[in-house]
């Protein structure tokens, strides 16, 4: 099955400390990447995101599904 990276919800936000965006995937634990811009940092998340997937393909874990918005502001 097909994971469609674009259900996950992702947290974008300015790391004073890192001078860089950081996005986050909640549903995915220890999934994020940065970049200088907003744009770059989603970028970056889809190339984490599809990497996370593929290595928890490879050793059998499971793959949660993705839940949409799941914070609220």
């Amino acid at each position: 099955m097909k994971q469609d990276l674009n259900k996950y919800e992702v947290i974008i936000y300015w790391s004073k400390d890192d001078e860089s965006f950081i996005a986050e995937v909640p549903e995915l634990p220890g999934c994020m990447a940065d970049g200088n811009s907003y744009t770059d940092a989603i970028e970056n998340v889809q190339t984490i995101m599809s990497e996370w997937i593929e290595t928890a393909k490879s050793l059998g874990r499971n793959i949660p599904e993705p839940k949409g918005k799941l914070m609220y502001a």
